[in-house]
């Protein structure tokens, strides 16, 4: 079998390929490039795996005249930057010893090796630059029947790195068959390992659910992780109830993964999955909004269009109840809106008097639908 792709044949990722076989190297694409050029889906990031050693792939990129940056040198990745684009590439590599995350790893020639270390079965695809399917663990029936599987025993593979438990998940999202269900063994060992998830560093967790909840349909994954106790070690006091409602009520839409985190809800989110301050606000926001029954064109005009039907369809999914008539229709209209009266239209007042005469102004070309203009509203005191 073969897979194909202009990612493939684009000058600068043959440059790549090239500085490595034509000295005799092997050059093969792996992980997520080919699983993804496999299901037909977009590739962004190129992994190149080959049994030349970091120091090698140095040189050998330097006299081609491409750019060396050793990001994880001592691990085997070198990043080599042609055209502009970056490749990962990595020395094939065996575990010869674990902790979490962190492994020492010994360097080999074989790409088997080097599959046996990946973490699930469709992840450890290989292609050559030509486009030629390497398999060394069977993974391809796991991809085509959209069944996610640990590579060998999935006790072992979490243990090296309690992440895993997090991106099985996420991987059943965006790459697993949601009518079957996830792989029972894999299942079962996550639900074994929970205690490791409290290593881990926030900034990780957070990355993972960010990623997971960006999928087009997370319900079918995060429905198990509350059933087994993953979702509350990372997120306490998080309810998935709503989220499939969500997601119906979505339909077509692009996916907001904060959107979906909001309905969850949860205890100290924002410390917990340490959001950037701009992801904290506007969770905060929304989930505030969630209590009030500001209609959906004044949360436009205040909030702006998106996070306007985050707080729309997420009251709807956590109330139970459809969105108000013309919803859509009302978030553009209040998007575009911008109140006509400034400050310096109210000569005579000041302070707390100018502010509450705002306002008092504000409410009431909101309630006409934003219809009165400047004059009217002047012309009203």
């Amino acid at each position: 079998m073969k897979i194909t792709g202009t990612w493939m044949t684009r000058p600068e990722t043959r440059a790549v390929c090239a500085a490595l076989t034509g000295a005799g190297h092997q050059a093969l694409f792996v992980g997520g490039c080919v699983r993804n050029a496999l299901l037909g889906a977009p590739v962004a990031d190129v992994d190149i795996a080959t049994d030349a050693r970091p120091e090698t792939v140095t040189k050998l990129a330097e006299n081609a005249g491409l750019r060396a940056v050793p990001t994880g040198a001592e691990h085997g990745t070198i990043t080599v930057v042609s055209g502009g684009i970056a490749h990962e590439v990595t020395t094939f590599r065996r575990d010869v010893e674990t902790f979490g995350r962190h492994a020492t790893v010994a360097f080999t020639t074989d790409p088997a090796d080097d599959a046996a270390r990946r973490d699930f079965t469709m992840n450890a695809l290989y292609a050559t630059p030509e486009g030629e399917l390497l398999d060394p663990l069977g993974g391809l029936p796991d991809l085509q029947a959209r069944r996610l599987r640990f590579v060998g025993d999935p006790t072992s593979r979490i243990r090296e790195d309690y992440l895993r438990i997090l991106r099985f998940f996420r991987f059943h999202a965006w790459y697993g068959d949601p009518q079957e269900g996830l792989d029972p063994e894999g299942i079962a060992a996550c639900a074994e390992n929970l205690d490791g998830l409290a290593g881990l560093s926030r900034e990780r967790i957070g990355a993972e659910m960010r990623k997971l909840l960006a999928a087009a349909d997370p319900a079918p994954a995060i429905g198990p992780m509350a059933v087994i106790g993953v979702l509350n070690a990372v997120l306490p006091g998080a309810d998935p109830r709503a989220l499939p409602p969500l997601i119906h009520l979505e339909h077509g839409m692009p996916p907001r993964w904060l959107r979906r985190l909001a309905v969850l809800g949860g205890e100290e989110v924002s410390e917990r999955l340490r959001l950037s301050r701009r992801d904290s606000r506007d969770l905060g926001l929304v989930r505030d909004e969630f209590g009030t029954t500001r209609p959906p064109a004044e949360l436009a005009y205040r909030h702006g269009a998106d996070l306007a039907r985050d707080i729309v369809l997420g009251r709807a999914a956590l109330f139970e109840t459809p969105p108000p008539e013309g919803w859509q229709q009302a978030i553009a209209l209040g998007a575009d809106a911008s109140f006509p009266v400034r400050a310096a239209d109210l000569q005579g007042l000041e302070g707390p008097a100018l502010g509450a005469r705002l306002r008092e102004l504000e409410a009431r070309w909101i309630a006409s639908g934003f219809t009165l203009d400047r004059e009217s509203l002047l012309g009203r005191e």
